[in-house]
C-alpha cells in the first residue's frame, strides 16, 4: 500500500526526468512559513484579487462598454422608456435579467473594496514592523506600485456603469486632468474622444479596467510573491527565532491547508456581504447626464481623500500669459497623493540613510520599539483620515446641524494640526509601552495572590512572565546611530564635517536614541526605581499602590 499507483508513479517519473520537478518540489514544499495573525492581511488582498478576476470575467460576458444611446425596455419598470447609454442599460440588464447577475455585481464590488483595504492594512503592517528593510526594499516598491494601480483600477471600474453617481466622479476626473498645465487638455480630449463627456471614455476605461491594469497587477503580484518566497518571510521576535532561521509550519501540508481554508472564509464573507449588504444600487441613481446633479454623492472609501482635499482647498488660481492654472484642483489632486505615495516609496531609503543601517533584517520590529517610525506612520494615517472624513463634510453638516463653512474651516486647520498631534500622542504611547515591557520583565506580572508579611503588611505576589512573552519582549533591537562626536584630538568624524553630514547625524541621534534602554533582565535604565512588588495597605476595600 506504500507504493503509489502506476499511473501516478509513471507520470511523476516522466516529469521529474525532464523537468527536475521532484527536486524542486522536495525543496520548496517543505519551506517554512512563520505563524502570526498579521501575516494573513496580505492573503486577504490576494484572495480578494482572485475573486475579482473570477467575478469580473463573468461580468465581462454581459457588459456592453458603449456610450451609444438606447431606450431601456428591461425588467426595471421605473426606467422603462428612458434614454440611456448601452453601458448603463447592460448594467441594469446584469442586475435584473441575468441569473445571479446582481449577486456577482455586488460580490465584485465588495471584493474590490476588500482588495484595496487588505492591501492598505498589509502595507501598514509591513511599515510599522520595519519589514521593508534590506533585503526587501524592491518588494516594498512593488507593493507601493500595486496600491497605486489598485486605486486606478477602482476608479476605472467605478465609472463603467455610466450611472449618475459614477458620472459625477468621472466629471471630477475630467476636471483634474484639465487642471494639469500644458498637457491637460490633450490628455482629456484623448481619453474622452473630444469634448466632455465624449463617446469613447467608457470603452477606453473598459479596456484599461479589464486588460491593461489587471495584467500589470497580475505580473507585479507574481513578482511580489516570488521575491517573498526567495527572500523568506519576516517573523516576529520570540523564543528560538533569529535572523538566520524561520520558525513556523511547512508550506505543505500545514500552510496550504490553512491558506485554502482562509480563502474559503474570505470568499464566504464577501459572498455574505454581496447577498445581504446592498452596494452601488445604480437603478436608484439613474443614467448619467451632464446637466443633472445630486446631493450627498460619495465615492468609494479609497477615493475619499481626493474628495476631501478638493473640498478643503481654497479657490486659488494663477493667471499668466492668458492661461489659468487652477490650483484649487491641481494641488488637491496631486499633492496629498504625492506626499503619501512618494513618502512610502522613499521611506526605506531615507531610514537607511539616517541610521546608516545596511544590515539584513529578517526579524520584524514591534511597532513600540521604533517610536519615531510608528509616530510617522500614525501621523500619515491621521493626514489621510482627516481628508477622508472631510470628503463628507456636507453629510456631516446636514446630520449634525453644523455649518458647512465651519466644517471646511475646521478641516483646513486640522489637516496640519491633526497629524502633528497624532505624532506626539503615538510617540508617547510607544515610550509608555516600552516602559511597561521593562516593568514586566523586571518585576513579573500580577498573580492575583495576596500575601501577608510577618509585620502585617499585605503584598501582591508577582510571577515571572511566560517564557514566550518574555522572549518576545527581549527581541527589542537597538536602532543604529551615526557617530557625531569628536575624537581625542577634537576632530569630528568624516561623515559629520559637512552641513548635510551634521544634519544627518542630528537626525540619526533623534531617530535612534533609545529612550527606554533596558538590560537582559528588563531593568529600564531611566525608568526610575521600582519596588519588586506592589503593596496594598489598609483594610477592607481601601488600597493604595506604593512604588
Amino acid at each position: 500500500m506504500n507504493t503509489p499507483p502506476k499511473a501516478i508513479a509513471d507520470t511523476s517519473t516522466f516529469l521529474d526526468d525532464r523537468l527536475g520537478a521532484g527536486r524542486f518540489l522536495k525543496r520548496n514544499l517543505r519551506k517554512v512559513f512563520p505563524d502570526h495573525w498579521s501575516f494573513l492581511l496580505g492573503e486577504i488582498a490576494l484572495y480578494s484579487f482572485i475573486i475579482l478576476l473570477l467575478t469580473g470575467t463573468f461580468l465581462t460576458l454581459w457588459f456592453k462598454p458603449s456610450m451609444g444611446e438606447v431606450t431601456y425596455s428591461g425588467s426595471y419598470q421605473p426606467l422603462v422608456g428612458v434614454r440611456m447609454s448601452e453601458a448603463y442599460a447592460s448594467a441594469l440588464n446584469i442586475s435584473f435579467d441575468v441569473r445571479g447577475g446582481l449577486l456577482i455585481r455586488q460580490i465584485h464590488h465588495w471584493a474590490a473594496l476588500l482588495f484595496v483595504a487588505g492591501m492598505t492594512v498589509h502595507m501598514l503592517r509591513v511599515f510599522f514592523t520595519g519589514a521593508y528593510r534590506k533585503p526587501r526594499e524592491l518588494n516594498w516598491l512593488i507593493g507601493v506600485g500595486l496600491l497605486t494601480l489598485a486605486l486606478l483600477e477602482g476608479l476605472t471600474g467605478y465609472s463603467l456603469p455610466d450611472d449618475l453617481l459614477s458620472g459625477a466622479g468621472l466629471r471630477i476626473t475630467e476636471g483634474v486632468m484639465m487642471a494639469i498645465p500644458i498637457v491637460g487638455t490633450y490628455i482629456t480630449f484623448f481619453l474622452f474622444g473630444g469634448e466632455y463627456p465624449g463617446h469613447d471614455v467608457i470603452s477606453r476605461f473598459f479596456t484599461i479596467h479589464i486588460l491593461l491594469i489587471p495584467g500589470i497587477l497580475l505580473a507585479l503580484i507574481s513578482a511580489h510573491m516570488i521575491l517573498m518566497w526567495v527572500q523568506k518571510h519576516t517573523q516576529m521576535p520570540g523564543t528560538g527565532r533569529a535572523e538566520t532561521n524561520v520558525v513556523g509550519a511547512p508550506f505543505y501540508p500545514a500552510f496550504m491547508a490553512k491558506a485554502g481554508a482562509f480563502f474559503l472564509f474570505t470568499f464566504a464573507v464577501i459572498a455574505l456581504l454581496g447577498t445581504f449588504a446592498q452596494i452601488n444600487p445604480i437603478w436608484l441613481f439613474g443614467p448619467y447626464t451632464p446637466a443633472d446633479i445630486s446631493a450627498g454623492s460619495q465615492p468609494d472609501f479609497y477615493m475619499g481623500f481626493l474628495e476631501g482635499a478638493l473640498r478643503l482647498m481654497p479657490s486659488w488660481e494663477i493667471n499668466f500669459w492668458g492661461h489659468t492654472v487652477a490650483l484649487s484642483v491641481l494641488i488637491p489632486a496631486l499633492v496629498p497623493m504625492g506626499i503619501i505615495m512618494t513618502g512610502l516609496a522613499l521611506y526605506p531609503f531615507a531610514e537607511q540613510w539616517i541610521t546608516g543601517d545596511r544590515r539584513e533584517h529578517h526579524i520584524a520590529d514591534r511597532p513600540r520599539n521604533n517610536p519615531h517610525r510608528t509616530a510617522i506612520g500614525i501621523s500619515g494615517i491621521a493626514f489621510y483620515g482627516i481628508l477622508w472624513l472631510l470628503g463628507a463634510n456636507d453629510e456631516i453638516s446636514a446630520n449634525f446641524k453644523v455649518s458647512l463653512y465651519s466644517t471646511t474651516i475646521f478641516g483646513r486647520f486640522a489637516i496640519f494640526i491633526g497629524p502633528a498631534i497624532a505624532y506626539l500622542i503615538a510617540y508617547r504611547i510607544c515610550i509608555g509601552l516600552q516602559r511597561k515591557d521593562a516593568e514586566v520583565l523586571s518585576h513579573g506580572v500580577e498573580s492575583g495572590v495576596i500575601k501577608r508579611m510577618p509585620n502585617g503588611e499585605y503584598i501582591e505576589v508577582h510571577t515571572p512572565a511566560a517564557q514566550d512573552i518574555a522572549d518576545h519582549m527581549r527581541g527589542k533591537e537597538l536602532i543604529p546611530v551615526i557617530e557625531s562626536g569628536v575624537d581625542g584630538e577634537g576632530i569630528p568624524p568624516k561623515s559629520a564635517r559637512t552641513a548635510l553630514g551634521r544634519l544627518r547625524a542630528k537626525m540619526s541621534e533623534a531617530y535612534g536614541t533609545d529612550r527606554v534602554p533596558f538590560d537582559g533582565d528588563g531593568h529600564a535604565h531611566d525608568a526610575g526605581h521600582h519596588e519588586e512588588e506592589h503593596a496594598a495597605v489598609g483594610s477592607g476595600g481601601d488600597h493604595k499602590q506604593l512604588h
